[in-house]
């Protein structure tokens, strides 16, 4: 059975040129490379830090260093689009500077947290903001195709939904994560809790356990276990261990989305071996068929990148009609977020052992 899934999000027909707010690893390995493949112009880039933005501007050939954001905002208005790639205690510093009505692309995630996430919320309400989470594991090609597929109804009625990691991740590679007291959902799984939330919806609840280990032990949390309540009809659980230092024969990294009519299986590439990753692969059977390896388009890495900003330049120039990581739909991962971090706080059914 040969699916033709939707796996890229169009090109906007006249994209704006971008403003970079924030020059740090992640523009320079993602945001960047993703816009020159797109087509999409990069005009400047504004950073607290003078030497870095100065090098960002140096390697990627940009014509433009602001040394403050006032005044790339005097040189640009609205007549760009602002890509804000800030730590999440920042958001709300930069976002007020920025001109009302104007289009912006967020970093995730929204905020320290969920009280953060409303400030920002809010922040973009009174702004008239254009604004977008780069929420950007939704966007990648795997994830598109898995939404195509869902709601056509290929895979018939959704019953499970499953996130499987046993990986090592070389948490000495983040060293800023050290002194923060939420790290595994707040920072890695928060992109499987919005993916799960774009394919099936909001959860009525969550459970979770997220806990330090010894093998990682200046973090605060690096292994999760979460359970979302759909109700009777669909399961959705994420368990997640970043400590696997027993080769790569039993690591595993993958979504498993199966319904009533068949199911697909989503290999999340970067994961293994990172930051050097293998390819992402998507897999579909129906049932009593064989398994079939649908051929993708791109990768998370860095194709996902593209998505988001296409869809906020269409949106800006009225080309879409939605936002599909709004600010709106991101506090609500935010929300997901927050339940996940409160339910580590109550305390789970005893047993009874008379």
């Amino acid at each position: 059975m040969t699916l033709d899934l939707r796996q890229s999000w169009p090109a906007p027909s006249k994209p704006k040129p971008v403003i970079i707010v924030g020059a740090g690893g992640i523009v320079r390995d993602a945001h960047l490379p993703a816009y020159a493949q797109a087509g999409i112009p990069v005009k400047g880039v504004t950073d607290l830090d003078a030497e870095r933005r100065a090098a960002l501007a140096r390697d990627h050939d940009l014509k433009h260093v602001y040394a403050t954001l006032a005044e790339a905002v005097d040189d640009n208005g609205t007549d760009a689009v602002y890509d804000v790639a800030v730590p999440p205690h920042a958001i709300t510093d930069i976002l007020p500077a920025l001109p009302d009505g104007a289009a912006v692309l967020i970093q995730k995630p929204m905020g320290s947290d969920q009280d953060h996430a409303r400030q920002i919320r809010q922040i973009c309400r009174d702004k008239g903001l254009k604004s977008a989470m780069n929420f950007q594991l939704r966007f990648s090609p795997m994830m598109m195709a898995v939404k195509d597929a869902v709601e056509r109804g290929v895979l018939g009625e959704l019953l499970e939904v499953e996130v499987h990691l046993n990986i090592f991740t070389p948490w000495t590679l983040f060293p800023f994560l050290i002194p923060m007291d939420r790290v595994e959902i707040a920072v890695h799984s928060i992109h499987y809790l919005d993916t799960i939330r774009a394919i099936a919806g909001n959860p009525d609840a969550a459970f979770a356990r997220s806990m330090r280990d010894p093998r990682a032990a200046d973090f605060a949390q690096t292994r999760t276990t979460a359970i979302l309540d759909y109700g009777d009809r669909l399961r959705a659980v994420m368990s997640i261990n970043h400590n696997h230092q027993c080769g790569r024969k039993f690591q595993s990294a993958w979504f498993r989305f199966e319904g009533t009519e068949g199911a697909m299986m989503v290999k999340l590439g970067v994961c293994y071996d990172y930051p050097n990753g293998e390819a992402d692969e998507l897999w579909f059977c129906k049932n009593g068929g064989e398994w079939e390896q649908i051929p993708l388009e791109g990768s998370w890495f860095i194709d996902s990148f593209m998505g988001t900003m296409r869809n906020l330049q269409r949106f800006d120039a009225g080309e879409d009609d939605h936002l599909y990581a709004s600010t709106e739909d991101g506090y609500q991962t935010m929300a997901l977020v927050e339940a996940c971090f409160k339910s580590l706080e109550v305390p789970a059914v005893g047993l009874v052992l008379d």
